[in-house]
């Protein structure tokens, strides 16, 4: 009894895992209301160009406070409610508050929902309602002002559209129920891919101009991307646009996935890397008329920013203009609710000042998933090899998994994490 006791052999290690942190904030919140505007305005990079050179920075001597809630007991609402205001001693009028409260059918759909919008500035008290049936392809969006300090044109009035979405076609048009007759449509555009290319044109007439004639009406694009939607696959993406004929934006957006070896005494000594995620953006505006150029006070510019995510808690984004400089840094507790506390820095350079900016956040919206031995990302020793059933290549001794995202395979994988959808 006692040699079978001392003669057992003791349990083997775990496998070395790669920790796969929650992204900051994914899916954007953009994201959610995407339907009701035209499929030309949010393809060709331009929702991530505008999360990576727009969140987190803060107005200089400005502060943010955000609160996204939803009840356990009802899940299809939420509440969104926003305090933003100058640092300084300034007249209460210059403190601006909003809140959306919104309905949506489906937890996990949110093309079909409907939202109330109250704000202390214009629009007072503003609906939105979006409707769309994946089966066919079809829906449609209305954006209705209720309140407003004063009517001023026919879009103060309202707003529809309707739309169609697949794969590879996206075509819509928007229309001003009250407009006169010169008036509509509001704007019409088509979209289409054709494997890693998409190409686009929007229709938006000019007030006393609406000829389709007219090029100044006519925007077109033209994009390259590489990459499945997901955020834990690499992605790349350029585009070119012709803005109504005028104006010219040259753009490209990259998301990188990659994983470094790590050492920290917090976690089990199983842990040997964790996942990075690394974003760069470049964005170039120029102006192909000059007479144009001079009327309307258009000055060729450009952005270049990155950001880069530790780990779950640390975001560090940084941006440089013409004009100014700005870096931010923000923390996330993962509690429920969450907790995001952000600081950024601006400098201008024609003074030279270091301005700052604020923000806090409590949010409860979107769900994190912390993976501590998600099947995409294990790594395991060779001991283990028969485990391996996609090995593509090897670190020192340890064999890499391949990622079954590459092959499309979303369905393992947290729902925040998935692509988007299969819309265009």
């Amino acid at each position: 009894m006692w040699k079978w006791l001392f003669s057992r052999e003791p349990a083997p290690p775990p496998p070395p895992v790669v920790l796969v942190p929650p992204l900051f904030d994914f899916p954007p919140l953009a994201a959610r209301n995407r339907m009701l505007h035209s499929s030309y305005d949010v393809v060709f990079g331009k929702l991530a160009l505008t999360s990576l050179f727009e969140d987190y920075f803060h107005q200089a001597r400005n502060f943010t406070t955000r609160i996204m809630l939803k009840p356990i007991e009802d899940p299809h609402v939420d509440l969104i409610a926003t305090v933003s205001g100058p640092l300084d001693h300034k007249p209460k009028d210059s403190i601006a508050g909003d809140a959306l409260f919104r309905w949506q059918s489906d937890v996990n759909d949110p093309h079909t929902f409907m939202d109330l919008y109250v704000s202390t500035s214009n629009p007072i008290l503003q609906m939105r309602s979006c409707a769309y049936y994946p089966k066919y392809g079809f829906g449609a969006f209305g954006v209705f002002p209720l309140l407003l300090k004063k009517r001023e044109s026919s879009q103060d009035y309202g707003l529809m559209g309707l739309r169609y979405g697949s794969g590879n076609l996206s075509f819509g048009v928007t229309l001003l129920p009250f407009a006169m007759k010169d008036e509509l449509p509001k704007s019409a555009w088509l979209v289409s891919k054709m494997g890693r290319l998409t190409a686009g044109v929007q229709y938006e007439p000019q007030q006393g101009n609406a000829k389709l004639s007219n090029l100044m009406n006519w925007s077109c694009a033209m994009g390259y991307g590489v990459g499945s939607g997901s955020p834990l696959c690499p992605s790349f993406n350029f585009n070119l646009e012709l803005v109504k004929s005028s104006q010219f934006i040259a753009s490209f957006y990259q998301h990188m996935v990659v994983q470094r070896r790590v050492k920290n005494p917090l976690e089990e000594n199983s842990v040997v890397g964790i996942t990075n995620y690394i974003d760069f953006g470049f964005e170039l505006q120029t102006c192909v008329d000059d007479a144009i150029a001079e009327n309307n006070m258009l000055d060729p510019t450009f952005r270049i920013g990155a950001s880069w995510q530790a780990n779950k808690n640390f975001l560090l984004k940084a941006k440089v203009g013409p004009r100014s400089s700005s870096m931010a840094l923000a923390f996330k507790s993962w509690w429920k609710p969450s907790f995001t506390f952000s600081i950024s820095a601006t400098r201008d350079r024609a003074d030279g000042k270091m301005q700052y900016g604020f923000g806090i956040q409590s949010e409860s919206l979107r769900e994190a998933s912390y993976q501590r031995a998600d099947p995409n990302y294990v790594m395991l020793t060779q001991s283990k090899e028969h485990l391996a059933k996609g090995i593509v290549w090897k670190a020192g001794k340890r064999p890499m998994l391949k990622s079954d995202i590459d092959a499309g395979h979303f369905d393992g994988l947290p729902r925040e994490l998935q692509p988007l959808d299969k819309i265009l």
